[in-house]
């Protein structure tokens, strides 16, 4: 299947490509200790302050390299590092006498000759060092991979909302790590209509959709995310989208064009033929 090019745009990393990422970064960063942080824009750091930063981030070990919904996590000896890429952001293992780039934004210095490089274009990108990650953690939904997100919950949580699906699933204190592409293939998988009432799912089609979000997501991951824009590249799952982007292609299901429409602000892709909306 090839790649379809008409309506390619930015997007922001989502679970699988967030995950991918973590794999990647785990095995050249756990057990390395961190020597300096150059904090190339300021506004780059959520918390604590540059002074402070700079100061707590030296000397810690990299324990642990993984991933909450769409943030980061580095697992230091004393703190956690969290970062959220964002729109543009991106992170880079290299030689640590390489010359910063114009959009580095961080550079953490490694033991091993190695520094880590959170470029990020748009500036949009945030870091934060903490103790207890909790504040920003415990606000986000369950993960749509975990043992906690049952189709039992997802049909009691879609009922005790009144929302549009799409808009819903993409709240991140409903559910962590959906985006815009995996969302729109979920839905379409399932069957629903992105404009469906939440509280109008049966138990049934909740079934449906929660093996949907999974089948979605465990296969991003097996293909590495999906490279759709200049940011994140090396995955594959652009080449099996059903849905995104496919604006008037034929539905693999049923033949009937892909429709685009917006959806709370957001461009969303589905078949009219079997995602209807009752």
């Amino acid at each position: 299947m090839e790649l379809e090019t008409s309506h390619l745009t930015q997007k922001m990393p989502e679970l699988p490509e967030v995950e991918t990422i973590a794999r990647k970064l785990k095995p050249e960063l756990v057990g390395r200790t961190i020597l300096s942080a150059d904090l190339r824009w300021p506004r780059t750091l959520a918390a604590p302050s540059p002074k402070r930063f700079k100061e707590q981030i030296r000397g810690q070990k990299i324990l642990d390299v993984g991933r909450r919904a769409k943030y980061l996590i580095f697992t230091l000896s004393a703190f956690h590092l969290l970062i959220h890429l964002r729109m543009s952001g991106d992170l880079h293992i290299k030689p640590s006498t390489n010359r910063p780039e114009k959009h580095d934004r961080l550079i953490i210095k490694i033991s091993g000759n190695k520094s880590l490089s959170f470029n990020d274009t748009r500036k949009f990108g945030r870091v934060w060092l903490l103790a207890d990650p909790a504040n920003i953690l415990n606000k986000l939904g369950p993960e749509p991979l975990s043992k906690n997100f049952t189709p039992q919950w997802l049909h009691a949580a879609l009922h005790k909302r009144h929302r549009q699906l799409k808009p819903l699933l993409l709240d991140q204190t409903f559910l962590a790590g959906l985006g815009n592409i995996y969302t729109d293939e979920a839905l379409n998988i399932a069957k629903l209509h992105p404009k469906r009432e939440s509280s109008s799912v049966t138990a049934r089609q909740a079934d449906r959709l929660h093996e949907a979000i999974r089948k979605v997501l465990n296969e991003g991951i097996r293909r590495n995310g999906a490279s759709i824009d200049w940011v994140y590249r090396g995955g594959e799952f652009q080449n099996y989208f059903r849905v995104y982007d496919r604006e008037g292609k034929p539905c693999q299901n049923c033949g009937a064009k892909i429709t685009r429409i917006t959806v709370g602000q957001r461009g969303t892709h589905f078949c009219p033929n079997c995602q209807r909306l009752k």
